[in-house]
């Protein structure tokens, strides 16, 4: 579906199409199986100029806009949820804040790798103890000198063992409560103090690298700092309210790369001398499919336009995100039954959609959040 996209858009979403056809989807199972992070595909990404799109062209970015990024992100998870996680984290929630809080010595140092594609980036929000209660944290950042020291510990970190850039929410005042977050640049291979102590197995997305990260006494210069001392939580927000239409571009492609699977097979296989696909019973659930990947395709490209006309955004994202996450998980599932016997082996891509899809309930705050945040907005 078109959705009136402008020409420059068809063009970005062809070419990153054929690409992920030709160089990513041959490779897709065997990454997920080797657990291997596939620098190379990124490699590939920065040669397109795509590592940057939402990210103005002084900066080493394409210039796009967000409608363009979402429908890049929803190519790249048609084929790969791996590849398409770390590419959404490096975008939403690295390249982006530093563009829209960094100064411009910060933007000139970090973000321009990022935009390129030279360097990889991470974002360390969550922690051991704090999981929906995000702005509950235990690390710290104290001022020594012309110094801030960090110490504390951060789990379910994507990225972070491949990654050349790193933001961190920190504490820097206990005492004021959401006031007290600010935001850090961290370099994970220069800076001492840093640890990745865990690579997690997970149940899906494992060419996507989810660490454990320790900070011990990790000292950073003054400018590493993002934005003003406090701001950190505000940032997140914002930068939330990105990057869950970032998700559901991802969540998008995923049911999508599912859905095209299933027609595929049914249309293949035969019973009672038919094409499965001619009994209602499979007509029915692929037509099902189709609706609400259609669906959420339209909830996400209106909440990547409201972005992009500047409107207020909270709500129309966290309603994208929470309908096609839950899109792509029953759309899988229903693939996986499509295939049968078939789409429980690791011979059909059905069920690594369905394992990679269920994260995305999860991330950008969890489903049961979404309706929290999409109920706040209504007023009920």
């Amino acid at each position: 579906m078109d959705f009136a996209l402008p020409d420059e858009h068809r063009m970005i979403r062809e070419t990153v199409k054929d690409v992920c056809a030709s160089e990513i989807e041959p490779i897709a199972q065997e990454i997920e199986d080797d657990h291997r992070f596939p620098e190379e595909v990124f490699d590939q990404l920065a040669a397109l100029d795509v590592m940057g799109v939402p990210i103005d062209e002084t900066y080493g970015g394409l210039g796009g806009d967000t409608l363009m990024y979402a429908l890049v992100a929803e190519e790249i998870g048609r084929v790969s949820g791996s590849v398409g996680l770390s590419y959404v984290v490096h975008t939403s929630r690295v390249a982006k804040p530093i563009e829209l809080f960094g100064t411009e010595a910060q933007k000139e140092r970090w973000l321009c790798p990022l935009a390129e594609g030279e360097s990889l980036g991470a974002w360390g929000l969550t922690e051991p103890e704090s999981g929906s209660e995000a702005s509950s944290m235990n690390t710290t950042a104290r001022k020594a000198g012309d110094e801030w020291v960090l110490n504390g510990t951060k789990q379910f970190i994507t990225n972070a063992s491949e990654a050349g850039v790193l933001l961190l929410n920190a504490v820097t005042d206990p005492d004021a409560g959401f006031e007290d977050i600010s935001t850090f640049i961290i370099d994970p291979q220069e800076d001492d103090g840093f640890e990745v102590t865990t690579v997690w197995e997970k149940m899906g997305l494992n060419a996507s690298p989810t660490c454990e990260i320790q900070l011990e006494e990790l000292r950073v210069p003054e400018d590493r700092l993002l934005g003003e001392e406090g701001d950190g939580w505000k940032q997140t927000e914002k930068t939330l309210d990105g990057s869950r239409i970032s998700v559901a571009a991802l969540s998008t492609g995923l049911a999508q790369g599912a859905y095209d699977h299933a027609s595929a097979y049914s249309n293949e296989r035969e019973q009672f001398g038919h094409p499965i696909c001619e009994f209602d019973a499979f007509r029915n659930k692929l037509v099902d499919m189709h609706r609400k990947i259609e669906r959420s395709r339209l909830l996400t490209y209106r909440a990547a336009r409201t972005k992009d006309v500047g409107d207020p955004v909270t709500r129309e994202s966290a309603l994208a995100k929470l309908d096609a996450s839950e899109t792509a998980r029953e759309v899988a599932q229903a693939a996986v039954q499509v295939l049968g016997g078939d789409g429980y082996t690791t011979e059909f891509p059905p069920q690594r959609f369905y394992r990679d899809a269920k994260l995305m309930e999860i991330r950008e705050g969890t489903n049961e959040i979404q309706r929290l945040v999409i109920g706040r907005k209504l007023g009920v």
